[in-house]
């Protein structure tokens, strides 16, 4: 369990899985061979065959005010078209009572954007209904990234994990929409980063000087810092995602500021520094 304190304010990594390979299906052009070369990856990002090393984790988030979930993983008896993800039983909940947040303390859930590894824990199977993990929370969602999912055919995993994850907590009157620039609380700030999703967000930390971001899924993957034009396969606008990352990464690199990768694996978080006509991440 990764923890990191920016001023007053601690993050807590709580992992739902974390895996070596099996990641092409959303980095399609991260080939092991294309991989093996960019060596500072090795040996936390990518082993030495070039597998890419990859998690899915929720970031808490404590102020002195509140206590933030950021994205809620995958989620136990989900039916997923991905293997790995279908039908988890998971020791999530448990996972996030030991790192010191019960489900019933937290007050706040941000969304960075609503695809089907980023919602999953905003509900729990109970008597075969799915109903809100976190009863006491207010979850944030964009409100263009929450009208263009309920717009969509009903015909993939997002739009599967929008009626499991999504509509029980709109039911249940705990959404709050928001802009994409939305000030949570004094230290937390959603920041847009457009692409991924219609109206995707990180997350901005800034306390007594120092400085995270949270990144979301406007990169995936490290690698993607030393290829700027390796795009995810489940990004919305491929172009806006690119124009995204090279923007975010050139302002990381200015500022100093911590960048906490949402799928980054141990030790998930670091400084961005150019690299050439690229960047890097330095731990």
């Amino acid at each position: 369990m990764s923890r990191w304190r920016i001023g007053d304010v601690t993050i807590t990594k709580v992992v739902e899985i974390e895996a070596t390979g099996g990641s092409r299906f959303i980095l399609p052009e991260a080939t092991r061979e294309a991989v093996a070369p960019i060596r500072w990856l090795h040996p936390h990002f990518a082993d030495e065959r070039g597998r890419l090393r990859m998690s899915v984790h929720a970031l808490v988030v404590d102020t002195p005010s509140r206590r933030i979930v950021v994205d809620t993983c995958i989620g136990n008896d989900k039916r997923r078209s991905i293997p790995t993800w279908n039908e988890l039983q998971g020791t999530f909940l448990r996972d996030l009572e030991a790192a010191g947040s019960p489900p019933k303390s937290v007050d706040t859930v941000v969304c960075t954007h609503l695809h089907v590894d980023h919602v999953g824990w905003n509900t729990m199977r109970v008597d075969d209904r799915w109903v809100p993990t976190f009863p006491a929370a207010r979850y944030l969602v964009a409100a263009e990234e929450l009208a263009y999912w309920k717009s969509r055919p009903a015909d993939d995993d997002h739009r599967t994990a929008f009626v499991d994850s999504v509509q029980p907590v709109l039911d249940a009157g705990l959404v709050d929409l928001v802009a994409p620039d939305h000030r949570v609380c004094e230290e937390v700030s959603l920041v847009p980063t457009f692409g991924h999703t219609p109206s995707h967000v990180s997350v901005r930390v800034a306390s007594r000087g120092e400085e995270a971001l949270i990144t979301g899924d406007f990169l995936h993957h490290p690698c993607q810092m030393a290829r700027l034009d390796w795009k995810s396969s489940a990004d919305w606008d491929v172009e806006g995602a690119r124009r995204t990352r090279a923007e975010m990464f050139a302002h990381l690199a200015e500022t100093q500021a911590l960048m906490i990768g949402t799928h980054f694996a141990t030790p998930t978080a670091g400084r961005v520094v150019r690299d050439g006509d690229a960047f890097r991440l330095e731990l």
